[in-house]
């Protein structure tokens, strides 16, 4: 939206010919902004709350950066996933404030400071190879504006590691649980807790795990009513419903 469209919308708010609430639902139905290879949707944080994330899998450098300029400069905090170095020497040429997470392979820069929700989101992993996943998750919780906390290794293999940490489950308001082989970890969690848990399958695991199918499957089957299911190495999405949730009174 450019600042003339704004003016007319302003002016016929002052002039009584649309309400504020249209005129809130007008801005929110303004588009995107055209580049030709991709439409950036500069409104979203307006509809959804948080602003257009970057997925860079599949992109050029070049492309990743000239979408992350228009959500940098339109004022909105921008996330990149699945970034490599490449993409973040790109962007950090232009916004020195930007930081990589290898592990998670993410890209965070933080132009406006967000309130901290009442709630935290607990993330936890089967096992240390599932950390990367987790990582993404972090990454997305906390800058849309969460209380994270990460809780690593706890698989069922040693299920009393994780039953030492049982007031980490029951402080969280939501809980992501990431794990691969044959994902039960977020079945045992769910039937410990009262609250919404998350399930990440990863596609860490031997050659019958399938790439995180296996886990997949027993995840979707969980007899714990409390678990709900994203997709295979998803941590962004398994955080942004997170983060949906613990904004909720």
């Amino acid at each position: 939206m450019d600042e003339n469209q704004i003016k007319i919308i302003l002016r016929k708010v002052k002039n009584g010919v649309i309400t504020i609430d249209k005129a809130v639902q007008d801005f929110k139905d303004f588009p995107y902004k055209e580049l030709g290879f991709a439409k950036v949707d500069t409104h979203r944080a307006i509809r959804c709350g948080f602003p257009e994330v970057i997925l860079c899998e599949g992109k050029t450098a070049d492309q990743v950066v000239k979408i992350a300029e228009q959500i940098v400069n339109s004022g909105a905090n921008l996330l990149a996933t699945r970034a490599n170095s490449e993409i973040y020497r790109g962007i950090f040429a232009k916004y020195k404030s930007a930081r990589y997470n290898e592990l998670a392979k993410t890209i965070v820069i933080k132009k406006t400071k967000l309130k901290k929700k009442l709630g935290s989101i607990l993330i936890i992993t089967a096992g240390t190879s599932d950390i990367p996943v987790a990582e993404e998750a972090r990454e997305t919780a906390e800058i849309m504006g969460n209380n994270v906390n990460l809780l690593c290794d706890v698989g069922v293999a040693g299920i009393h590691r994780l039953l030492k940490n049982r007031k980490d489950l029951t402080d969280a308001k939501v809980i992501i649980v990431v794990a691969g082989m044959e994902g039960a970890l977020a079945s045992v969690v769910g039937g410990m807790v009262d609250r919404p848990v998350i399930g990440v399958p990863t596609s860490i695991g031997y050659g019958a795990s399938f790439g995180g199918v296996s886990a997949l499957l027993a995840m979707l089957n969980s007899c714990a009513s409390n678990v709900t299911v994203v997709n295979i190495d998803n941590g962004f999405g398994a955080a942004y419903v997170a983060s949906l949730i613990n904004r909720t009174k």
